[in-house]
């Protein structure tokens, strides 16, 4: 009985005194089958961990803001993990995890946060690009997806501010999905031409495993006139998948930034 009221009382003891951290960092997802942890690939969440791990003397876990795709790269990605750091470890920590980590993973910034800021639940929006580069470039295509025909940009941004007025996006899910709900709220969607190619951004509250990919991939086909502003509308309405345009490859999507309320911070 004595063992289980120390064993309460110092389980307590650790809830009261962690401390929870955001932490702020970008990858190359090219050597990565994504960020989420997996039985028998490399991930960004694992090597991180490990760092993490390795550093602070004690196992740390990672929650993220999101999952992204094998190939998929992040600008800005967020997670949030709880350890007791000393002062002077946390000044340190973001250098000494730069000289530990991988060159194609790079740590922003460590900061305090409310112990139930959640890095996934209290994202208020996220954005993506995707990149499309026409025509043979030095810089190789690992970033951005190289496609040869021309697309008209003006079309495809009629088609786009199109996702603006629906909710339901099943029919850019990827199929089997185990998400309780379809809804998103997209508040921006536009493409941008550039001396190279395009770029399209769009920015919602969540997002669906594939989503931005399937939704590059339709308007594409609406931009080289395969499908129409009208086809558009009766594939969201379908909530089918295989109605939707392709799903373009990983390597040019990034993800860019994510939105938090500042009153999560300390």
């Amino acid at each position: 009985m004595a063992r289980l009221i120390i064993q309460s009382i110092f389980a307590t003891d650790i809830k009261r005194y962690n401390v929870r951290y955001f932490i702020e960092f970008s990858y190359a997802g090219t050597n990565y089958h994504g960020w989420q942890r997996q039985l028998n690939a490399i991930t960004v969440q694992e090597i991180l961990e490990n760092a993490l791990s390795t550093l602070l003397k004690v196992k740390t876990s990672l929650l993220g803001a999101g999952r992204t795709d094998t190939g998929v790269h992040a600008r800005q990605m967020f997670a949030h993990f709880d350890s007791e750091i000393s002062k002077n470890t946390f000044q340190q920590l973001v250098y000494q995890l730069n000289q530990f980590l991988p060159e194609d993973i790079v740590i922003h910034s460590l900061r305090n946060v409310k112990v139930d800021a959640h890095a996934r639940f209290d994202a208020l929006s996220r954005t993506y690009e995707y990149h499309i580069v026409q025509g043979k470039t030095a810089f190789g295509t690992s970033v951005q997806y190289r496609l040869n025909m021309p697309l008209d940009i003006a079309l495809m941004n009629d088609a786009a501010s199109i996702l603006l007025t629906y909710e339901d996006f099943e029919c850019f899910s990827k199929s089997n999905t185990d998400v309780k709900t379809f809804l998103c709220d997209i508040s921006y969607a536009k493409w941008n031409a550039n001396q190279k190619g395009y770029t399209f951004t769009i920015t919602s509250n969540r997002f669906l495993r594939n989503m931005v990919r399937a939704i590059v991939g339709t308007l594409i086909e609406i931009g080289l006139k395969k499908k129409t502003i009208e086809d558009l509308h009766q594939i969201i309405a379908s909530k089918n998948r295989s109605e939707a345009g392709y799903s373009v490859p990983a390597h040019g999507l990034f993800l860019t930034n994510i939105e938090y309320p500042t009153s999560i911070y300390i």
